[in-house]
């Protein structure tokens, strides 16, 4: 059996962006449905959220590529709030989704990265 070493994805395997936007959105309502702010559970319902949009976001992936998932999730006070990542990649192959949902007590701002692994 030969390797399989490839550098980049095959016609038809890239990370589709529109498509993973959508179920993010999707995902992140879904999540907050009737969701309401409690210090003590943010941390569970940031990682229940990470585990849903990962789950989602993996049946739409093409095969050989990673997901990086992160949630921020707050009370709603008035304040302001700025959400930013970086990373290193490849942006022929690679590609990221960004979406932001609130509701009456919180809001939530969830990133993935999808990268290419050879």
């Amino acid at each position: 059996m030969a390797p399989s070493y490839r550098t980049e994805p095959a016609p038809g395997e890239r990370w589709e962006t529109a498509r993973a936007q959508q179920a993010l959105e999707a995902a992140l309502a879904e999540g907050l449905r009737d969701a309401c702010y409690s210090g003590a559970e943010a941390g569970r319902l940031a990682q229940e959220l990470c585990e849903l949009v990962r789950r989602r976001l993996r049946e739409l992936s093409p095969p050989r590529y990673k997901l990086v998932c992160s949630v921020v999730l707050g009370q709603r006070a008035g304040q302001g709030v700025r959400v930013v990542s970086r990373a290193l990649w490849d942006a022929a192959c690679d590609g990221l989704a960004s979406a932001a949902v609130t509701n009456a007590s919180l809001f939530a701002v969830a990133t993935v990265h999808g990268l290419y692994c050879e």
